[in-house]
């Protein structure tokens, strides 16, 4: 059973600061060193200092970046440039964006509330991408550190007629609490809700739901372990405390602002690699048409490798395949009589999966890399910004790259149902939740009121 409720929020003084765009940021997760540094620029006050500080020559056990964000988190506090909601509330959002794909801009509204943490099985809350244990014991320091949740985890549920959104946005003000826009044109609008009659009509419209992870793996898995914690110290009575609890932004995924991106495969080198090689090795399992490229054009002539790869995907598995220095892109789409040639031990749901072809027949039939290998920082990264992934091969940073497309989300749905995981970085859901629009502080003492 789901269990949401409303909470009393940590959130910077809007009444005092009406544009908060200086003071927000991504997730921890996506921000580049050169992105640290230019949101530690843009205000003194960016969340930045809580969610990612800087490490420094001398960091020691009792001063640290973890150690300097909690200092920071409770001297905004003292002087007010944070403040606490005096009683429960929930928070809705409305964020307006360009989904960069030629289309009009769109709108994906979002509900942020508390969501009851479960046991890995419950069916209650569904992942669907793997973890990996250096970025959780990252996030548990800072958890340990600083007694907060800075970052929401993204969910998505089912609601076919809408009943929670509609309500919510009925319960809002015409005026939100804050509205401010970002330099890429981003508008973010949040109104907090105060109505108890509507925390309850929201229960119960969700307690039969599942939420499936969008985004935030590792933080909701790291709020588990803190969960476990703190139970250990503290126990499990009264029921409904605080760390039983974590924070989530909920939409609706028939909602029609949500944009699914998808994540290209770059590889930084393949040993010993031969075109001809590969390609031998890759008719075995492939359909494969060149077309001519130029790599001063590469970038510029993304929309059309990318309508050829739509096509080609509406009807089974393909790949756009660029590898610097050479004049031609590839096509490579699935044949039909391949599907068993990617193991029995695959559930037929992951058969479907773009990513799951490609690791299994190309990058470990083909290519001759360890599924282990697959996890290797140093040679695997990902982007979703086609025109960037296609001059990084062009300019040779990148040997090679595979350019995929988005991966659907009743896939993702399916997957998570059947209670599998999906390789990492499988999904994009784009725009990134922002970071800096509600912080969750959690105090053992504290139970929380669920409707």
């Amino acid at each position: 059973m789901l269990t949401i409720a409303p909470f009393r929020g940590l959130t910077y003084n809007y009444r005092e600061r009406k544009d908060l765009s200086a003071l927000v940021a991504p997730p921890y997760d996506v921000i580049s060193q050169e992105e640290q540094q230019a949101y530690y620029q843009a205000d003194p006050h960016n969340v930045i200092r809580l969610i990612l500080g800087e490490k420094r020559t001398g960091d020691s056990d009792w001063d640290n970046r973890y150690t300097r964000a909690a200092d920071t988190f409770q001297r905004w506090q003292s002087n007010r440039n944070l403040v606490r909601s005096p009683h429960p509330c929930l928070y809705l959002t409305a964020m307006t964006y360009d989904p960069g794909n030629g289309m009009a801009m769109r709108t994906r509204w979002g509900i942020i509330s508390l969501v009851r943490i479960e046991d890995e099985g419950s069916g209650v809350i569904l992942p669907h991408e793997r973890t990996f244990s250096a970025h959780k014991e990252d996030r548990l320091k800072l958890y340990r550190a600083c007694g907060a949740q800075f970052s929401q985890i993204f969910g998505l549920y089912d609601d076919r007629e809408n009943i929670v959104l509609n309500a919510c946005r009925a319960s809002a003000d015409l005026t939100p609490q804050m509205d401010f826009q970002l330099a890429d044109g981003t508008q973010h609008r949040l109104w907090v809700l105060e109505d108890l009659l509507l925390f309850k009509q929201v229960a119960d419209a969700m307690r039969a739901k599942a939420v499936f992870i969008a985004d935030g793996h590792h933080r909701y898995e790291t709020s588990r372990n803190y969960r476990n914690i703190l139970r250990a110290r503290h126990g499990r009575k009264p029921a409904d405390k605080s760390y039983e609890f974590v924070l989530m932004y909920l939409s609706n995924m028939r909602d029609e602002g949500l944009t699914i991106l998808p994540s290209h495969r770059m590889v930084k080198r393949v040993p010993g690699f031969q075109e001809a090689s590969f390609f031998e090795k890759a008719e075995k399992y492939f359909d494969i048409k060149a077309f001519p490229v130029s790599s001063g054009e590469l970038a510029s002539e993304y929309e059309t490798y990318k309508d050829v790869l739509q096509d080609a995907g509406l009807n089974r598995t393909s790949f756009a395949f660029f590898h610097h220095g050479s004049d031609r892109g590839f096509l490579l789409s699935l044949k039909e009589a391949a599907h068993h040639e990617m193991g029995e031990d695959l559930h037929a749901s992951l058969k479907k999966l773009d990513v799951v072809v490609l690791s299994r027949l190309v990058f470990q039939k083909c290519l001759g890399f360890t599924k282990e290998g697959l996890d290797d920082d140093e040679i695997f990264h990902y982007q979703s910004n086609t025109p960037l992934a296609l001059s990084s091969v062009a300019s040779g940073e990148y040997q090679m790259m595979f350019m995929l497309n988005a991966t659907k989300i009743e896939h993702v749905t399916e997957v998570a149902k059947n209670g599998l995981v999906m390789p990492r970085k499988s999904t994009y859901f784009y725009p990134k939740v922002l970071t800096g629009m509600v912080f969750n502080k959690i105090d053992p003492k504290e139970i929380i009121s669920v409707p």
